[in-house]
């Protein structure tokens, strides 16, 4: 399977190009701290709009619903149970919005369309199966009822561990360092689903970790690399870590909703 090394590879030019700049503004020493920013105030990255998946792999499991009893790539990390229960997956199913959980949806061929719902909340729409994410910077907030999106808590990730955006935000900069990082979120509180469209199940026992990370590509397009690792220990032996990638659109005119099976 894949592993972190996924990611890094991903982000580390964007990381490199700007770590020496970042470097050299702390280093200078400046003034006291300003006051608190709030999540959305300080984010070193802008995630906001309406981006497309880009399904440039396993695009047999992702653009159409494979086969009864076909697990390749994520068969030697189920357990006998997830087994049973992916065997018995009825094809009159499909289009269920079990698959839409947020442990499969971000596999999903959809279209996403991200918005700050307020300051210490990040919302994330599809148009495939009609979910909406909602990404709480705020820690004390409450999980309610288990559900398909569960109850997701973000941060702010900065190169060097400085800065993190929690609840209540981070401290303004004191000069003009460049912003750069990513988004980490981590989602419990499951009612447990599909992770992939042929019954591939994961528990309500599941803890899903994303990495969202944004760079421009050499022709000044703009991309967002989601970055999944689900740990569950009742239906997967190990971590199932997979990236997906979506390109920036400029407008809403390609956002067609569809609503997922009850």
């Amino acid at each position: 399977m894949r592993s972190g090394a996924v990611r890094s590879a991903l982000v580390l030019g964007l990381l490199v190009a700007t770590a020496a700049s970042v470097s050299a503004q702390r280093g200078r020493g400046a003034g006291p701290a300003g006051p608190p920013q709030s999540p959305q105030a300080a984010a070193p990255i802008e995630l906001t709009g309406y981006w497309v998946a880009i399904v440039n792999e396993d695009w047999r499991w992702r653009m159409v619903t494979p086969p009864k009893g076909d697990y390749a790539s994520i068969q030697n990390l189920m357990t006998p149970e997830a087994r049973k229960l992916a065997d018995a997956w009825d094809p009159a199913t499909d289009g269920s919005c079990m698959a839409y959980g947020a442990a499969g949806l971000m596999r999903m061929p959809t279209r996403l369309n991200i918005t700050w719902e307020n300051e210490t909340t990040l919302k994330t729409e599809t148009d495939a199966g009609q979910q909406t994410r909602r990404f709480q910077f705020d820690k004390s907030a409450p999980p309610a009822a288990r559900s398909l999106q569960g109850h997701s808590i973000a941060e702010w990730e900065r190169p060097g561990g400085g800065g993190r955006g929690g609840g209540a935000g981070a401290a303004a900069p004191a000069g003009p360092a460049p912003r750069v990082g990513n988004l980490k979120v981590v989602t419990t509180n499951l009612s447990g689903g599909w992770l992939r469209r042929n019954g591939v199940p994961y528990s309500e026992s599941t803890t899903l970790t994303e990495y969202y990370d944004r760079f421009t590509a050499p022709d000044g397009g703009e991309w967002l690399v989601v970055t999944s690792v689900v740990n569950d220990p009742r239906y997967l032996t190990q971590e199932f870590v997979t990236s997906s990638h979506f390109r920036r659109e400029p407008n809403g005119q390609k956002w067609e909703p569809t609503p997922c099976k009850p």
